[in-house]
């Protein structure tokens, strides 16, 4: 009862509250959605939004971005993020190409056998692109479900089969043989997402605006603390992932080969700018040249 009344409660504050995201857009193809749920993996969709319309400008079709250069992508991924992800995106499009016709597969198992994409990417893809109810869990959604059903202000660090195992109670029983569940299936999937995003957020949740307050266990006992393990935030400044971000940024800016030296103070240490030129390199990232010169892969 409690979680039919959370669904029915949550999906109606989505169709007035939920944000009007160009991929939540009917028109928008499977690629679209695709490209945007690769791009929104630990990223604010704020960030991704006009990052997004670049590249559907750009590379309208898995086939379009395919014929690219690699390092197109990487210089097209600007400093969204976890750059490895605009090299499994063009990989992913040529795996479409050769093997899907040019088309985003339609199987939760196809998506999952493509270049960079995980559970999470492959359920979500199949649900908001193409209407498969499948169990779409990431961190909003958990968070979500800790505390509207378990009472706990956070949930666990890593994902856990028991909060996989809620989630699924969470989705409407019949969602694979009725119409109607299956529709209302995937409006949860997104519609506690936007929630997480929007509401039941990390740090300061906004529960005066939450449509499931009174229903909400971990609201309804007083918003008890965390008690779990630390939660330490990400750092970045000095960090690898800064350096290497940096050194990105100063290929991207140049459309020939760089010379070492201009890499010089992508990082507190030389050491370090060499250190993480050679993961780069590893990564697939940057192209090694004769001379000590470097650029993103052609």
């Amino acid at each position: 009862m409690m979680m039919r009344a959370l669904r029915r409660r949550i999906n109606a504050w989505y169709a007035r509250a939920g944000r009007a995201l160009p991929w939540r857009e009917p028109d928008c193809g499977p690629w679209g959605v695709f490209l945007s749920e690769v791009m929104a993996q630990q990223t604010p969709l704020a960030r991704v939004e006009p990052i997004w319309r670049d590249w559907m400008q750009r590379w309208p079709t898995p086939a379009a971005l395919a014929a690219a250069a690699p390092g197109d992508a990487v210089r097209a991924w600007g400093r969204l993020g976890y750059p490895r992800r605009a090299l499994r995106l063009h990989e992913a499009a040529t795996v479409m190409v050769e093997r899907h016709g040019g088309d985003v597969p339609t199987t939760p198992a196809e998506l999952l056998a493509l270049p960079g994409v995980g559970a999470y990417t492959a359920a979500a893809v199949a649900c908001f692109a193409f209407g498969i109810p499948e169990v779409v869990v990431d961190t909003n959604v958990r968070r979500v479900l800790a505390r509207t059903v378990e009472g706990k202000a956070f949930p666990h660090l890593t994902l856990t089969r028991a909060e996989t195992d809620l989630a699924t109670r969470a989705m409407p029983a019949q969602r694979h043989t009725e119409s109607s569940a299956r529709d209302e299936a995937n409006v949860w999937n997104v519609a506690v997402m936007e929630l997480g995003a929007l509401v039941c957020v990390a740090r300061g949740p906004r529960c005066e605006e939450c449509p499931v307050a009174d229903l909400c266990a971990w609201n309804v006992a007083g918003r008890p603390a965390y008690e779990g393990p630390p939660r330490r935030g990400q750092a970045w400044h000095g960090t690898d992932r800064q350096v290497r971000g940096e050194i990105l940024r100063r290929l991207r800016e140049e459309h020939r080969p760089v010379p070492l030296t201009a890499l010089d103070g992508a990082g507190p240490e030389r050491a370090q700018v060499l250190r993480c030129l050679d993961s780069l390199v590893a990564d697939g990232l940057v192209e090694p040249l004769g001379r000590n010169r470097f650029r993103l892969p052609a």
